[in-house]
């Protein structure tokens, strides 16, 4: 597929993230609008709160769209969806009508006037581990080589329940956790701030559709509604202290940040590519009918407070071992109901070698190995200031289908508490 033309001059641009190939869906506000659903078109937001209103566009004569996230909209389920990003898409081409282009004119919103707001309201969160390279190099650095993945690893989706109250879009700061540490030559835990707080390159699969009971990898993955860049901040040395035996708690529930827009299942399907070949054989429920994964170029930056960014890792959505429609299909096996707004994390992504690593954690080795930014300062984890973004697109011919920067600050640690 090539670049599709569109009457906004800026969605025509190799360079934009949002053509008209892309129409991602967010949520937005301006001095002038209470959060309003917005499709992100070259350097423009479509205010389609707006154009409910005004009767341009109508689903089912409802309000979908006036509660200021896109739940709604999900919940009418997937011919909904393809029928309304048909019309957007009929809007905005270079071929459409004078009439139709000037009743959407009006309802154009400038990206950099707005203010981003989480684009859904996230009913569950659980968060994967389905990046072999990812867990191979951490399960190397605390068990060997011999035993870095878990006998499970290579046959199973393994994941967390973690906590939605915790999702917070881009833009949004992070402040570093206090919690329970103890090293291995302390003879008594202590409780500190953090001081291994680090950052997981992820996608973040969302599920636009509800089901009861167990369900294939095709339903699955036709209830993806679409996919964000997400950041699971991780508090490494907490979580090296409560992780065994129930693996991860608090260090996980600072905040997870996720980009502002979601990016349809649609949009990404002419860059669907295969999971990699299996060492064991899955199990004949995890069988993919197509290829399910999507090759989307990914990175990461950190600049430090009043400095310039450094590139720290740059890898690919393609590297994961399992897919989200694997993860989600798994995750249904025992009955559990999952719901409009559900979402799924896919696990640290990392490529095989050092630049591709998806953590500070792989990047300095567990802190053996610090990392050199351009700026000549070093990192083992984050420090107070410092500013990660985490960006992604998928390339096509002439065209790219982009995210929007997942980006967060680290902020120092509150006083104690506990102290009164």
């Amino acid at each position: 597929m090539s670049l599709m033309k569109s009457w906004v001059d800026s969605a025509n641009s190799a360079e934009t993230p949002f053509p008209l190939n892309n129409l991602p869906y967010g949520v937005f506000s301006t001095l002038y609008s209470e959060p309003h659903c917005g499709v992100a078109i070259g350097d423009l937001i479509l205010d389609v709160t707006a154009l409910e209103e005004k009767g341009v566009i109508r689903i089912d004569d409802t309000n979908v769209f006036d509660a200021g996230s896109w739940n709604a909209f999900m919940q009418l389920g997937a011919e909904v969806w393809e029928d309304f990003r048909f019309a957007l898409q009929q809007l905005l081409s270079e071929d459409v009508i004078a009439d139709a282009k000037a009743s959407v004119i009006p309802h154009l919103v400038k990206q950099e006037e707005a203010t981003m707001h989480m684009p859904f309201a996230v009913s569950e969160y659980t968060d994967f581990y389905a990046g072999k390279n990812h867990a191979f190099n951490v399960g190397t650095m605390f068990r060997g080589p011999e035993n870095a993945l878990p006998p499970n690893w290579l046959h199973i989706p393994i994941g967390y329940n973690g906590r939605a109250s915790s999702v917070v879009v881009s833009g949004s700061d992070v402040r570093r956790p206090w919690g329970q540490l103890k090293g291995p030559n302390d003879e008594m835990p202590r409780f500190a701030p953090c001081a291994r707080f680090d950052l997981e390159l992820e996608m973040g699969a969302i599920v636009g559709q509800p089901s009861e009971g167990p369900i294939t990898v095709g339903e699955a993955d036709q209830n993806i509604f679409g996919y964000v860049l997400l950041n699971d901040w991780s508090a490494r040395d907490i979580q090296a202290w409560e992780y065994q035996p129930l693996g991860p708690f608090q260090a996980k529930a600072t905040a997870t940040t996720i980009s502002p827009w979601i990016v349809t299942a649609a949009a990404l399907e002419p860059f669907r590519t295969s999971t990699p070949e299996r060492e064991k054989e899955l199990l004949p429920y995890l069988t993919e009918p197509k290829p399910g994964l999507y090759d989307i170029e990914l990175e990461v930056t950190l600049a430090p407070e009043g400095k310039a960014e450094t590139t720290i890792a740059r890898t690919n959505y393609s590297q994961m071992y399992y897919s989200a429609a694997q993860q989600l299909a798994h995750h249904t096996t025992s009955g559990c109901a999952m719901t409009v707004g559900d979402l799924l994390g896919s696990g640290t992504i990392s490529g095989p070698t050092k630049p591709e690593r998806g953590s500070l954690l792989e990047l300095s080795w567990g802190g053996k190995e610090p990392l050199t930014l351009d700026t000549g300062e070093e990192r083992s984890f984050l420090e107070d200031g410092d500013t990660l973004t985490l960006k992604g697109a998928a390339k096509g011919d002439g065209y790219q289908i982009g995210f929007g920067n997942c980006t967060g600050t680290v902020l120092p640690a509150l006083d104690d508490p506990y102290k009164r």
